[in-house]
């Protein structure tokens, strides 16, 4: 029952449309050493300007493993080989007054190729010396799913 002078409301429609949920899947892609870093475009609506690993959400009826390459291919140009995985992160975020949970799994990948091609012109990338990620100033997000995806969460195998 409720304190005198207070009120209870009842959850409404419109707040239970303002959560969602989300599957992802992220690469770490790892080549001689050095992790694949891309940094977001500055005209992106969500993280502009983040550097970050490719990752993206799962179509309807895709599979993890499917839509991880996907992902490569779409932010990169790059294919990919997955070598192994990193597990499932969750975590929650919150954009437009909509919070939502994600559930990211995570694959180390091995590019068949090294020719990245970035889809928007004020995009970079890096490939950075697993050493140096630490230096780096990634967001503990994505420094998380890396180490995660990481053989023995250190310094991986030369892919």
């Amino acid at each position: 029952m409720p304190k005198p002078g207070s009120k209870h409301v009842a959850p409404s429609t419109a707040s239970v449309m303002r959560t969602g949920r989300n599957r992802l899947a992220a690469a770490v892609v790892l080549h001689e050493g050095r992790v694949l870093l891309v940094r977001r475009s500055y005209r992106e609506r969500f993280l502009p300007g983040v550097w970050g690993v490719p990752s993206g959400k799962l179509e309807p009826g895709e599979l993890p493993e499917d839509a991880v390459l996907r992902e490569l291919k779409e932010e990169t140009g790059l294919s990919g080989e997955i070598i192994g995985t990193g597990g499932e992160r969750t975590f929650i975020s919150q954009w437009n007054g909509v919070t939502v949970e994600n559930r990211q799994r995570n694959f180390l990948i091995r590019p068949l190729s090294l020719a990245v091609a970035l889809p928007e012109p004020d995009q970079e990338y890096r490939w950075v010396p697993v050493e140096e990620l630490d230096g780096f100033g990634l967001d503990d997000h994505n420094l998380g799913t890396i180490r995660q995806s990481l053989p023995h969460r250190t310094a991986g195998p030369r892919a």
